[in-house]
C-alpha cells in the first residue's frame, strides 16, 4: 500500500470540516483514485498511528451508515464523536446525510 496514498487521504480527511462528513468514495475521486474507496477505509483505519489527529469519523459510506465503526476502540466511539459535533445518528446511518456532506475540493 503506497505511504504517499494513504497520506494523501490523511489530508484530505484532516479538511473535513467540524460537524460534517465525507464518503470513502469522495476522498478516492478528489486524489485522483476514483476506484480506490475501499483503499481509503484500510488508509483510515490505519490513522491512529498518525502523529498529527485524522478525524477519521467523519467518513462514513456513500449512503451515511457508519461502515468503520467496528474500528474503532469501542463500538459507539464514532458514533459518540459525530454526535458530540452535532450530527444524528439513527441506526448507525446519519439522518439527514445531504445536508451534513462536505464534498472535498
Amino acid at each position: 500500500m503506497p505511504e504517499s496514498f494513504f497520506n494523501k487521504v490523511y489530508e484530505v480527511t484532516r479538511r473535513i470540516p467540524r460537524g460534517r462528513v465525507t464518503s470513502y468514495g469522495a476522498i478516492a475521486a478528489f486524489i485522483g483514485s476514483p476506484q480506490a474507496g475501499r483503499m481509503v477505509g484500510w488508509a483510515l483505519n490505519k490513522s491512529s498511528s498518525q502523529t498529527v489527529f485524522v478525524p477519521a469519523h467523519r467518513v462514513v459510506n456513500r449512503n451515511g451508515l457508519l461502515t468503520g465503526k467496528i474500528h474503532f476502540p469501542n463500538y459507539n466511539t464514532m458514533k459518540e464523536l459525530l454526535e458530540s459535533e452535532g450530527i444524528v445518528i439513527e441506526n448507525d446511518i446519519i439522518k439527514d446525510f445531504e445536508l451534513f456532506f462536505w464534498q472535498p475540493e
